[in-house]
């Protein structure tokens, strides 16, 4: 699209939603697609004052910063099948790793998949599906044989019992996976004196750049998704990024109880965190090494920042900035020792916010406070691209932005919705503008043997206390919103 008039091309996107355009009626806009693992709203845009993302805010800049983005299960692999298909777990009954989702779903439809099907090119750098913990990449949702690098490494033969195989590295390259528990714990973090390229993120921004050049000379659209590792643990970049942060400003939390009258079983401990040294199996680190995971989580963010200011910076020194869709995205939310809980697989606030950034030409920047789920993603950049509406044959739950992108006033939600498996028990949530509601039951039980927890984030934002007893009639209004949504499949 040519036009320099904001008006004229918001007019032709939102026309364009629903036909298809042939390529040589008009130019396509490209889309680069950034995921960031492991990433929660800690950006300076989000107004996190301890946060060193100038390339992240800058974009923010240019763009819609949603400030109600959640997604729909907080956790990696599900994260991204959400993503890829516009398809919420409790839909397509896919909660954990080990099993690809064509053993489910074998005709779907991924969101690159309908690009392809439109004339993209779609070609992926980095983590966008997850790969590892028995998970293999989708090979039909790309054009191209995708470039996967390592989440887990280390530089250090210190940081990995003298340079052997650890939990972590197993889990993520599909190694060993018969023997976990006999494989040494890696470090969960480590600062190196070396290049920005030493480590993955930055070999993924130089085959970004790399892809970029190339799709120019192509002259064809193209639908580049680049998937930055970190934050995600090891917490490993290289020193100077280290550098950029003061460790005694952080805050280390001593509440570590599972909100008050909440199941104890709607918390975690261990898991993830105590593949990794110094962490003891209980999960629960001592205050000295609370406050490193902190720092370290906020100098990979800031790692990973720079190598997506390399790739913006790139964009615009090939002239495609005008002719491309940008979004980033995190996968999910974390927590930093919030109810005794480090990184994710909750229902909590910390686990399920999530920070969403679309920039595009005819787009006003600004803030947005509609609520957003990841599942929304997909129709909004086939909406975006002039594309036809996805419509499966897997179930489609996500809803097309463009109104919201066209006037921040605009809802298409009026609440978003996640869940989270606990055993038999499914935790069903719905988070709305003051309330977050969780059912706890068994997939298709009776709501007589749900257990509920409600948090009121108007009087009580970090959720102290499960007010569902003390609360009936909100219990039973947000239950009948909750009510409006499919069972969770098996």
């Amino acid at each position: 699209m040519k036009t320099t008039s904001s008006r004229k091309i918001l007019f032709a996107l939102v026309a364009l939603m629903a036909l298809p355009v042939a390529a040589e009626e008009t130019e396509r806009l490209n889309v680069l697609f950034i995921a960031v693992d492991d990433l929660k709203p800690v950006l300076g845009a989000y107004g996190d004052t301890l946060a060193i993302t100038p390339n992240m805010d800058r974009l923010a800049g240019r763009g819609v910063r949603f400030d109600r983005a959640y997604c729909n299960q907080a956790i990696c692999g599900p994260s991204r099948n959400n993503l890829m298909l516009g398809s919420r777990s409790t839909s397509t009954g896919l909660y954990n790793f080990g099993k690809n989702f064509r053993s489910s779903l074998p005709d779907a439809v991924t969101m690159t998949q309908h690009f392809m099907k439109h004339g993209y090119r779609a070609e992926a750098v980095g983590k966008i599906m997850h790969t590892g913990h028995a998970t293999k990449e989708d090979a039909a949702s790309w054009s191209v044989e995708p470039v996967i690098e390592k989440v887990v490494e280390y530089l250090k033969p210190e940081s990995t019992d003298g340079g052997k195989l650890t939990r972590e590295e197993a889990f993520f390259s599909n190694r060993e996976l018969h023997r976990i528990n006999e494989l040494p714990k890696g470090m969960a973090w480590e600062s190196a004196d070396v290049a920005d390229n030493a480590y993955a993120d930055g070999r993924i921004a130089e085959m970004g750049i790399k892809r970029l050049h190339e799709a120019k000379a192509r002259k064809e659209p193209f639908f580049l998704a680049l998937g930055f590792v970190k934050p995600h643990l090891p917490f490993t970049a290289p020193t100077k990024y280290w550098d950029m942060h003061d460790p005694a400003k952080f805050t280390v939390v001593d509440d570590l109880d599972t909100p008050r009258g909440s199941p104890r079983y709607a918390g975690k401990r261990g898991h993830e965190l105590s593949n990794y040294e110094p962490v003891p199996p209980s999960g629960l680190p001592d205050e000295a090494t609370a406050r490193k995971l902190i720092h370290g989580y906020y100098a990979a963010t800031s790692y990973a920042d720079a190598q997506i200011g390399r790739v913006l910076d790139e964009l615009d020194r090939l002239g495609l900035t005008e002719k491309t869709i940008v979004v980033l995205w995190g996968d999910h939310g974390w927590h930093f020792g919030d109810h005794g809980i480090w990184t994710k697989h909750t229902n909590y606030e910390q686990a399920n916010r999530i920070p969403l950034l679309i920039a595009a030409p005819g787009i006003k920047a600004g803030s947005n406070k509609q609520f957003t789920e990841t599942v929304d993603i997909y129709p909004t950049l086939a909406a975006l691209a002039g594309l036809p509406k996805p419509t499966g044959p897997q179930p489609m739950d996500g809803l097309s932005l463009i109104p919201v992108l066209n006037d921040a006033s605009v809802a298409v939600r009026d609440h978003a919705y996640h869940c989270f498996p606990r055993g038999e028990r499914m935790g069903r949530a719905i988070r709305t503008e003051r309330y977050r509601l969780v059912e706890w039951k068994r997939a298709g039980g009776s709501t007589d043997e749900a257990e509920f927890e409600l948090f009121d984030y108007q009087s009580d934002p970090l959720e102290s206390q499960n007010l569902a007893a003390q609360n009936p009639a909100v219990v039973k209004e947000l239950s009948a919103i909750l009510a409006r949504h499919p069972e969770a499949k098996n």
